[in-house]
């Protein structure tokens, strides 16, 4: 039970916040399975539950400012907080894989966007405050929560998670790289990703995003927060896979479904 007596100390509200954020998360992403389609990239133009999710943002714009709060909410409670945490090469370590993904997310990612497809406010809010959440989890468990004993480094669990996590990552930026350079400058219309993960799923980015948390939970000997985080990570964009491997389909018809590809998991799913 949560604050017991009615008072609640900052890691009984962690918890909660954790627990709060997988529920929603999870209800998304049985919703989103079930056929609601989240409005934004190619379905922009989609009138999610009826309505409208407000006024769009420029593509650049909103990537950059809703990943922004997973870089700074880390580093500040990392700069602010003087703990055995903070003192410690493991927990060190795990920040950091968790600051380089979100510093290429908000700073470098959005710069590489060529004329991508308006993001609704609604959606950017969502995102913003999921990054905002998720990134308080991950920053205050790693630097006040739970301090790794130095041998963690050397640990199977560390070591074989670092290695998924670092392949996650090799894959989901082999694949923003293919998505990106798809058409040449002056060219419109979609095009059928080919090379790398793409030989295998629809939904090649994505799945890297999901191995890489997956690892970062392995890494981290399936700490609760990073465990809610590949949770929500898979809850989320793996619906999106599915759907774009339908949307393959539907545009691309035989050229598509001759290429044998799964949508999510490799000859799997």
């Amino acid at each position: 039970m949560f604050c017991d007596g009615g008072v609640c100390t900052e890691e009984e509200l962690h918890a909660a916040l954790g627990y709060l954020l997988l529920g929603s998360m999870l209800m998304s992403g049985v919703a989103l399975t079930c056929g609601v389609v989240a409005p934004y990239g190619r379905y922009s133009s989609v009138r999610s539950f009826g309505f409208s999710w407000g006024r769009p943002l420029p593509a650049r714009l909103a990537w950059a400012v809703q990943e922004l709060p997973a870089l700074l909410i880390p580093a500040a409670l990392w700069a602010t907080t003087r703990s055995s945490a903070t003192e410690s090469l493991p927990n060190r370590v795990l920040l950091l894989c968790f600051e380089a993904h979100y510093l290429n997310r908000s700073v470098f990612f959005p710069l590489t966007v060529r004329g991508g497809k308006p993001t609704p406010f609604g959606v950017f809010l969502m995102a913003f405050l999921f990054c905002s959440i998720n990134a308080y989890l991950q920053g205050r468990y790693l630097t006040k929560f739970y301090t790794y004993p130095e041998t963690w480094l050397t640990s199977p669990l560390f070591i074989s998670g670092l290695t998924v996590m670092l392949f996650g990552a090799a894959v989901n930026a082999h694949s923003d790289h293919v998505l990106r350079t798809l058409r040449r400058p002056g060219e419109t219309g979609y095009k059928i990703p080919k090379g790398g993960m793409f030989t295998y799923v629809s939904g090649a980015n994505f799945f890297g995003e999901i191995v890489e948390w997956g690892g970062f939970a392995i890494a981290s000997g399936f700490a609760t927060p990073a465990v809610i985080f590949f949770v929500c990570t898979a809850a989320n964009i793996g619906p999106r896979a599915l759907q774009h491997h339908k949307w393959y389909i539907e545009k691309f018809k035989e050229e598509y479904t001759a290429l044998n590809r799964c949508a999510l998991i490799p000859f799997v799913l």
